[in-house]
């Protein structure tokens, strides 16, 4: 057999399983002095010491110890067993081996249970320490989270809020653009309306210069158009009375600036040392002025300061002496239409 078949074998020896013939060649293989088997056998030996230890107990039945106490008593055992020892029987092959090579048994200690008991109050406080340990670390670390939360909960309210007043600046500060931009536009417009004042106004002085060296004289029609312009002058009709059927008159007047314009046609040629004057009359004639023909058949009245006559209701032009009377005296030529 091979040194590895001779190894392989060892524990089969150790346990008493080899036949006759593989049990004399490992024996005398161990007593060539190989190291590596005497070593394993030995390792195996002590293995296959314990194995009975692995066993179930099993409890002895209540006569064994009747039995073995009769066995013991002297008196009962017979006299030939008593005279002659007991003749001892040779050891089984292989069974030297085990006087040469005894297996090595457990060691047994009276302090065995005592060890046995510190090592496990040493693993319970060891346990209990760990426990501990962790469920302190465990309570710190979920009051730390729970810090950590209301800090985060703290921070992420202080950024709301940030955010909302942030909203309000810009929308304020949008509405104060707007208002700025409305103001700007607004002082455009403003500015642009003076540069128009100013150009108008450049435009008045150079033509108050000019009316400064040049005089100018107004014309009817420069009155008749000033009271044409203006909203509140009022306009009356005079007819001609059978002194002169052929007779027209247009009166125009304004009762606050007290202007009066008469436009009148077909009126006879007054006669020397006559002259037609205007009356408006309410309660009493009041005289307005007095007119001649122009050349023609048309004459006309221009008083630009008339007494007054607000509630006056009817306009007539009589022919008076020259220079007019207070009353009338003379003929009625026109008569306003009522």
């Amino acid at each position: 057999m091979t040194h590895e078949e001779l190894e392989e074998s060892v524990p089969l020896y150790a346990a008493g399983a080899l036949d006759r013939s593989e049990r004399q060649a490992l024996e005398a293989h161990l007593l060539s002095g190989c190291v590596s088997c005497h070593a394993a056998l030995k390792e195996f030996q002590s293995v296959a010491a314990l194995l009975p230890l692995a066993l179930s107990p099993i409890t002895p039945p209540p006569s064994l110890k009747a039995t073995i106490m009769a066995e013991r008593n002297p008196a009962s055992i017979p006299a030939e067993a008593a005279t002659h020892e007991p003749v001892k029987q040779s050891l089984e092959p292989g069974e030297w081996m085990n006087h040469l090579f005894p297996p090595v048994a457990p060691a047994q200690s009276s302090s065995l249970p005592w060890a046995l008991g510190f090592a496990t109050f040493l693993v319970v406080a060891v346990g209990g320490y760990v426990a501990w340990s962790v469920s302190t670390e465990r309570s710190v670390t979920t009051s730390n989270i729970q810090q950590l939360e209301a800090s985060l909960k703290e921070t992420s309210t202080k950024f709301a809020n940030l955010q909302r007043e942030a909203g309000d600046q810009a929308k304020a500060l949008a509405e104060l653009r707007n208002e700025l931009q409305q103001r700007t536009d607004e002082t455009a417009e403003t500015k642009e309306q003076l540069t128009q004042r100013e150009a108008e106004l450049e435009e008045i002085r150079v033509q108050l210069s000019q009316r400064g060296n040049t005089r100018t004289v107004e014309t009817p029609q420069d009155e008749l158009a000033t009271l044409l312009r203006i909203p509140n002058a009022k306009t009356v009709s005079l007819a001609g009375s059978d002194m002169a059927k052929q007779a027209a008159g247009f009166l125009l007047y304004d009762s606050r600036t007290q202007k009066v314009w008469l436009y009148s046609v077909n009126l006879p040629e007054s006669p020397a040392g006559t002259t037609y004057q205007l009356w408006a009359i309410h309660d009493k004639p009041v005289s307005i002025g007095t007119f001649n023909m122009d050349s023609g058949k048309a004459a006309h009245l221009l008083v630009k300061k008339a007494p007054s006559f607000v509630d006056a209701k009817t306009f007539a032009v009589s022919l008076e002496p020259s220079g007019g009377r207070p009353q009338p005296t003379g003929q009625i030529y026109l008569l306003s239409q009522s």
